[in-house]
């Protein structure tokens, strides 16, 4: 029994031994999907997603705070200009007003006196009567009142314009954007109720890539569709363009002047797409199954077909805007490139494959040698 398990565990050593001697079986090359680029012509076309504003807009609110007694618009409201919108409880500002007014007539009766007895001893000067000392204190008196009449005639003007602005007036004709205060709010000085969208001029407001910043300049002229009426376009130019970059995003905000023809058919706050034509030539695109986001820093990558060998060759790329089924190649590929157009993630570095189009057929010549397993 001893002599057949020793048997046994000798054979099992020599088959393992015989197995670690031979050479590692040979790995077939996989068929792969390819595509070539597709070749812009001149410029590349870039969409950029943005939404319709005003030119103008401004941030209504009291100048003065209080408790918000009621509003007259909602969201959306078209006003004019001098239009009451919101007022504030001024009971508080109308009882200052009335002590200011009270404190000016005070100061006016105070006035009254001093002028008279100015009056006085200048007739009693003049007759020498009363010294020219007592006269100098009369007319510095006299004086005195007067300044005090202004001062508080200065301040009941205060009161009354504090009372007035408890009621909020549209500045100009427009439309209510948004509104950011309920009745029953106790409101600070300055604090946004309304914003006002002007009539007049209509923008898109878009942002604009850091990395093709260079690509655009003010005055540059694009296009406009709505999403609403798609393949309908508007000519319009870039107005603006941020000096510094979102630094979160890392963007640039860009204003959109649309042409006079469009102001009848867009709405403020709908969604529309500009297409802007960069600096970069003969952009290529690629389908968005080909890019792969590689290590910590996803940088965007695609697997290139070596034509000589028929292996894979990670290629780092640039990217445009991602569009709905492919994304534009600002560098990194060259029209004559085979890029694998699927699968991507099955694939490695240096791994020997056979490239095939749509309808299955090879598209280069295979590889003189497979390659060998681990």
């Amino acid at each position: 029994m001893k002599n057949v398990q020793w048997i046994g565990g000798t054979l099992l050593v020599a088959m393992l031994a015989a197995c670690g001697n031979s050479e590692p079986a040979a790995v077939a090359a996989v068929p792969v999907l390819v595509t070539q680029p597709d070749a812009g012509q001149g410029a590349a076309a870039l969409a950029f997603p943005g939404e319709v504003r005003a030119r103008e807009e401004a941030a209504l609110s009291f100048r003065v705070g209080g408790k918000l007694l009621r509003r007259h618009v909602d969201a959306g409201a078209q006003v004019k200009k001098d239009q009451l919108l919101a007022e504030l409880d001024a009971a508080d500002y109308a009882l200052q007003a009335r002590a200011a007014q009270a404190q000016y007539a005070a100061a006016e009766a105070d006035l009254v006196r001093a002028r008279d007895d100015h009056k006085r001893y200048e007739a009693l000067a003049a007759q020498q009567l009363v010294s020219r000392s007592a006269l100098d204190a009369q007319t510095a008196a006299f004086k005195a009142a007067q300044a005090q009449a202004n001062a508080a005639r200065s301040d009941l003007e205060v009161a009354r314009n504090q009372a007035a602005y408890a009621q909020l007036r549209a500045p100009e004709d427009g439309v209510i954007a948004t509104r950011q205060a309920e009745a029953g709010q106790v409101l600070a000085a300055g604090q946004t109720v309304y914003t006002l969208a002007a009539d007049g001029a209509r923008e898109v407001a878009i942002a604009l890539p850091e990395g093709g910043i260079r690509d655009f300049r003010v005055g540059q002229p694009v296009e406009v569709e709505l999403w609403s009426q798609p393949g309908r376009r508007w000519p319009g130019s870039i107005r603006e363009i941020a000096a510094v970059a979102d630094p979160q995003a890392r963007t640039y905000a860009t204003r959109v002047s649309l042409a006079p023809e469009a102001l009848d058919a867009v709405e403020l706050g709908q969604s529309a797409r500009v297409f802007a034509t960069g600096g970069r030539q003969a952009a290529l695109s690629v389908p968005l199954a080909a890019v792969q986001q590689n290590g910590p820093s996803q940088q965007s990558s695609v697997w290139v077909v070596e034509p000589a060998s028929s292996t894979l060759k990670a290629r780092t790329v640039v990217l445009g805007p991602y569009g709905a089924e492919k994304v534009p190649v600002l560098s990194g590929l060259k029209a004559d490139d085979w890029v694998v157009a699927a699968g991507g993630h099955l694939l490695r570095e240096g791994q020997a494959v056979i490239a095939v189009d749509r309808k299955n057929q090879p598209v280069l010549a295979p590889a003189a040698a497979t390659q060998k397993g681990e």
